[in-house]
């Protein structure tokens, strides 16, 4: 198998992540009960803000390990989130190394962190990949919806790129859910139905965090 990452590395990650979400930003995180203690977990995430990752490795109970765009492996950064368990996937291509170690970390019972929307946007999970679907069918992991709120409601007045300093960011995780219907079927048709209902229930706990949250 293509060398799966440890998660000794991502749990390095996550109190790297606690130290800087806690010190830069007020996290208020709502849920995390929800999140099984063990075995194989995904987390589908939604993404309006480059901080959405590093928050949710932050702030979740357990490590995670992230599957991020490769153009985010520039310079120092290559050796760091490698270092710390992340994943570099080309989105542009069948990217079979990145599936192989996505599919190592379920295997291992570890948590796999996912955008499903692909890229950055509105963060409201109006467009998803099928990517998730088949991790979450193929790995036979339930998917836990995760809210980001607030990350991006208006830039900081140091800097624009970041949320403003000492702000707050809700993160909201959701039930557990299984995306197949149970036949452990993996053919396209499959595929599509397990990816709508994930979108349903992706949307239904964005809306229920952000009546929860006020935002």
């Amino acid at each position: 198998m293509t060398d799966v990452p440890s998660v000794r590395s991502a749990e390095v990650g996550r109190r790297i992540g606690v130290g800087l979400m806690y010190g830069l930003w007020r996290p208020r995180v709502l849920g995390a009960w929800r999140v099984p203690v063990t075995g194989p977990v995904i987390f589908a995430v939604n993404h309006s803000h480059n901080i959405d990752g590093p928050m949710v490795m932050g702030v979740a109970p357990r490590p995670t390990h992230f599957l991020i765009k490769k153009e985010a492996f520039v310079g120092p950064l290559d050796p760091f989130l490698t270092g710390i368990g992340q994943l570099k996937v080309d989105r542009h291509s069948i990217d079979r190394t990145a599936i192989s170690r996505a599919l190592g970390v379920l295997e291992q019972g570890g948590v796999l962190g996912i955008f499903p929307e692909g890229t950055r946007g509105e963060g409201d999970f109006a467009a998803l990949r099928a990517g998730l679907a088949y991790f979450a069918v193929r790995g036979g992991a339930p998917i836990v919806p995760v809210a980001v709120l607030g990350s991006s409601e208006r830039p900081g007045r140091l800097i624009k790129a970041l949320p403003p300093l000492r702000s707050r960011v809700d993160v909201v995780f959701g039930d557990p859910f299984d995306a197949g219907d149970g036949s452990g079927r993996r053919t396209r048709k499959a595929l599509d139905e397990a990816t709508e209902r994930i979108q349903k229930q992706l949307t239904a706990h964005l809306e229920n965090a952000r009546r929860l949250t006020g935002r």
